[in-house]
């Protein structure tokens, strides 16, 4: 007779938390966030979320390069705006609340005839191919406006259809809570996909794709499995879109959409899950706000991107999770100065660089209003040699004080891991 063992395993009350804390936030934002303003930006969040990650299952799960994700996010934008249209005119009669999830399965559609074709090579191939099908597609949007609309776009009116419990989804916080939904559902199953067979075999396309081949799996099968999945999500984030802004112009099928995509997905940190939401959050802050302070903010942005590649290349989440991991020793508090200094100093430059950058901005593009401007709330005069001394002088007096502050943060950084890796052996000799 064969025993039996009974094995207790306990739940992962971290992640349990994780999960509760994001739901909260998410329920609770706008009850925080009351403005009009505050309640287009959490719904542009929520999307921005979905396809963020959505385009992570790519990149940081399968390492595909992608150019063209917009493809699909457009396509479901386009897809759930003509059904939308349907259901206005009686035609369909689909919830309004649905829409989105035809947008994915249009989108879906759409990966299936396309994905086989994308996913038959990988690295720079599959990146250029899926730039060439972005182009095709965004070209397509100008030639057939019949579907496109042409450069007017298609729009639609979401207050139509059944209106269950006096949801019309006409007033924007009742359109969030819909987007908010989808943004929990979606990234809980994109987080559970990652957990399958499929995601794992996906990482290990992703790192070996060669070893995967001889164990006697389709490497461009993963691929393509993962791309089709992949796109229904950002089809999902199409449909939300169309029924946020209300309507659909060839511009979201388009080669800039994809680059924004790509950008703050590495901005926020592709090889972490939670990454792309830091991403996401920054895609509209950016395009939101910064772009209404200031007519300079896509040379902020390409700065951005810039040194975070050349200093940070694991992105907003490595650098969080490696202060996690500092902190789980107790060696965190050690390291508040260091980042002290590094804040003061660096933002002392930046203001410096940022008032010279603004006073050549205005110079070139609001010559007619004067030379005087704000910056930060100091007047400046953009023909003043005081003001160019000024600014320059913060500049480089920021740089050189960040610099010695780097190298004394480097030298604590150095020593706080030579204590963790001894740390851990210590306590691997102690099991």
């Amino acid at each position: 007779m064969a025993n039996t063992y009974y094995e207790f395993k306990p739940y992962n009350v971290g992640r349990w938390v994780i999960w509760g804390l994001y739901a909260l936030i998410l329920a609770c934002a706008p009850l925080v966030f009351t403005s009009s303003l505050s309640h287009t930006m959490l719904s542009q969040m929520g999307i921005a979320i979905i396809v963020c990650l959505s385009y992570n299952m790519l990149l940081g799960q399968g390492g595909m390069l992608s150019f063209g994700h917009a493809v699909y996010s457009g396509m479901g934008a386009f897809l759930a705006m003509h059904t939308l249209n349907l259901v206005t005119k009686g035609q369909w009669p689909l919830p309004v609340s649905l829409l989105p999830l035809v947008g994915g399965v249009a989108a879906m559609l759409f990966a299936v005839v396309l994905g086989w074709v994308t996913t038959k090579k990988s690295a720079t191939t599959f990146a250029m191919i899926t730039l060439g099908v972005g182009e095709l597609v965004w070209a397509s949007a100008l030639m057939f406006p019949e579907f496109f609309g042409g450069e007017g776009g298609i729009s639609g009116n979401r207050v139509t259809g059944a209106k269950p419990w006096g949801i019309t989804f006409g007033p924007q916080v009742q359109l969030y809570y819909l987007i908010a939904l989808y943004t929990f559902v979606c990234t809980a199953a994109m987080f559970a996909f990652t957990r399958t067979p499929l995601g794992r075999m996906l990482n290990a396309v992703r790192d070996n794709p060669e070893r995967v081949e001889f164990v006697g799996y389709n490497t461009q099968m993963v691929r393509y499995i993962a791309f089709v999945v992949a796109a229904f999500f950002a089809g999902v984030s199409g449909g939300l879109a169309a029924l946020n802004f209300e309507i659909v112009t060839a511009e979201v099928v388009g080669g800039q959409r994809s680059g924004a995509y790509l950008l703050f997905t590495f901005l926020g940190g592709a090889t972490f899950f939670f990454g792309p939401i830091i991403g996401a959050v920054l895609m509209v802050v950016a395009f939101v706000l910064l772009s209404e302070f200031t007519k300079a903010w896509l040379l902020y942005l390409g700065l951005t991107f810039l040194f975070m590649v050349m200093f940070a290349p694991g992105g907003i989440a490595s650098l969080v999770m490696m202060n996690l991991r500092v902190a789980s020793f107790g060696r965190l508090r050690e390291l508040w100065v260091s980042y002290l200094g590094l804040g003061v100093t660096g933002l002392s430059a930046l203001a410096g660089a940022g008032a010279m950058i603004e006073m050549v901005y205005h110079l070139k593009l609001n010559a007619a209003l004067g030379p005087e401007l704000r910056f930060m709330g100091v007047p400046l005069h953009a023909q003043s040699v005081d003001s160019w001394f000024g600014a320059g002088f913060l500049l480089v007096t920021g740089v050189l004080l960040f610099e010695l502050a780097r190298r004394e943060y480097v030298r604590q950084w150095g020593e706080t891991q030579e204590f963790i890796e001894k740390e851990i052996k210590r306590r691997e000799m102690l099991i």
